[in-house]
């Protein structure tokens, strides 16, 4: 079993695809699409942790017919887009406001991470080695050598495994504020 993370699929959102996801010809296309990105690389017995806004706009009927098709044990941490129509889908355990977890990569090395919606400046466990993963900011946001934005705009709207990321993550050139003023990284 693998562990993945995601955020901002925004399905059903028709003024996103719009005005942020031109790559799709429609809202039917852009769906189609991330369900078909997801399901190519999370098998059913994988875990994802969904940092929030799973859809935007869609019916209840839409969400759940997304909801599943997709490939996994799904965990939501909810984002500003998540109302009751996203809350009430059968998520394997109730949605959260945010999580702190610890996740083995494929190596079995334990990484603390803290999952938020919302990207944090500093967070629980920051100078205890914890990661801090987000959705919300759809790329805009540089990564740092501790946190990064796991949402699909900055993955190629596809899933993403824990390995990538601490990779990504390593790799940035920036570290958060708080480590860069003491001259860390």
């Amino acid at each position: 079993m693998t562990t993945f993370f995601t955020a901002d699929t925004h399905f059903g959102d028709a003024p996103l695809v719009q005005r942020r996801r031109t790559a799709f010809a429609s809202v039917q296309a852009h769906d189609e699409a991330l369900v078909a990105r997801w399901n190519a690389i999370v098998g059913v017995d994988d875990a994802v942790w969904h940092l929030g806004d799973f859809t935007a706009g869609a019916s209840r009927a839409h969400c759940a017919a997304v909801f599943g098709r997709l490939n996994g044990t799904k965990r939501l941490v909810r984002g500003n887009h998540d109302t009751n129509r996203v809350l009430e889908l059968p998520w394997t355990e109730p949605p959260v406001e945010n999580a702190r977890i610890t996740v083995e990569d494929g190596e079995g090395q334990a990484w603390r991470l803290f999952l938020s919606h919302y990207p944090h400046r500093s967070w629980p466990g920051f100078w205890r080695g914890t990661r801090h993963l987000y959705g919300h900011t759809h790329a805009c946001l540089p990564d740092t050598s501790r946190a990064c934005d796991v949402g699909m705009d900055a993955w190629d709207y596809r899933p993403v495994d824990l390995a990538t990321l601490i990779a990504r993550q390593d790799a940035a050139e920036q570290a958060p504020e708080e480590m860069a003023l003491r001259g860390l990284r």
